[in-house]
């Protein structure tokens, strides 16, 4: 790419370099801004293959797909490199031109291609067979010496899984457990869902411990008790935190410390003392009716 880009004027290469950059960083995790930035890249060069070609890849990760086949029959004739034959194919596909695709599985270009290539060639294959709904043959298309080897390649996940998917489209479930088995095991940079599909057969349900909504339904769960033991309190007693709230129930009289404090209130004690005077009054008061009536 730095070969190619040798051909603009400095200052504009630096410009068109950025913005592949940019294509590269944003293509898997953000690919509508990985897009925009390619838009740039192909305005600012687009006499230049490898512009070209990461703007095909962005319309392809956008679902743009007649715009990706455009940008990518242009690198093919820029550099007549075979290596782009596969996703034009699936191009095809996504545009609904299924035979289209089983088509250019069979013209010599793919021969030009290397093994991952001819792997690739042989997935979009299969996938077109499935679009038509010919799931035993998508099966057979699959079958090949790069599905039985036991040694782990960079596409072999993704060729296992795929067998596993059109097995299950032809009504193979029972067989398709163990290859979903093969390529979970061989898929070491996740890849695919193999583990999660199965752990569907097998009836396993997994809980992402991260997940909000599960986080708030446990903090419920761990304040339930805690409510519990609470109750309703029958004396509707009332807690105050703020400083506001104690403000207005207490004066700054109520809070002085009496050194001489006895430990009863005054005003309990003034009501003591008037209780026992009115006990004493109608205690004379008897005696003296029990003194007349002698």
């Amino acid at each position: 790419m730095r070969q190619e880009l040798k051909s603009l004027p400095k200052t504009l290469a630096d410009d068109v370099a950025r913005n592949l950059v940019m294509v590269a960083r944003l293509l898997d995790g953000e690919p509508e801004e990985a897009y925009q930035y390619s838009r740039v890249a192909l305005r600012l060069a687009s006499r230049v293959a490898a512009v070209r070609e990461a703007a095909g890849f962005a319309s392809y990760m956008t679902q743009r797909y007649s715009e990706a086949l455009t940008e990518f029959r242009a690198a093919r004739r820029m550099t007549g490199r075979a290596d782009l034959w596969p996703v034009m194919a699936d191009c095809e596909r996504g545009l609904g031109r299924p035979e289209r695709a089983l088509a250019m599985a069979g013209e010599p270009e793919v021969k030009q291609l290397d093994k991952a290539g001819q792997v690739e060639m042989r997935l979009v294959a299969a996938g077109a067979r499935s679009d038509m709904e010919q799931f035993d043959a998508a099966v057979v298309t699959l079958q090949s010496p790069e599905l039985a080897s036991s040694t782990v390649h960079s596409w072999t996940a993704r060729l296992r899984y795929a067998y596993a998917e059109a097995l299950i489209a032809a009504g193979r479930g029972d067989e398709a457990r163990d290859w979903f088995a093969k390529a979970a095991e061989a898929d070491t940079d996740g890849s695919t869902n193999a583990s999660e599909r199965l752990a569907e057969i097998d009836g396993v349900e997994f809980t992402d411990a991260l997940d909000p909504e599960l986080a708030e339904d446990d903090a419920e769960q761990a304040d339930a008790p805690a409510k519990k033991r609470g109750g309703d309190n029958s004396d509707d007693r009332v807690i105050f935190e703020d400083e506001e709230d104690v403000e207005e129930y207490y004066d700054e009289d109520d809070l002085e410390i009496d050194e001489e404090f006895d430990g009863v209130m005054p005003e309990r004690a003034e009501d003591a003392k008037a209780d026992e005077a009115e006990k004493a009054e109608k205690s004379d008061e008897a005696e003296a009716k029990g003194d007349a009536q002698a």
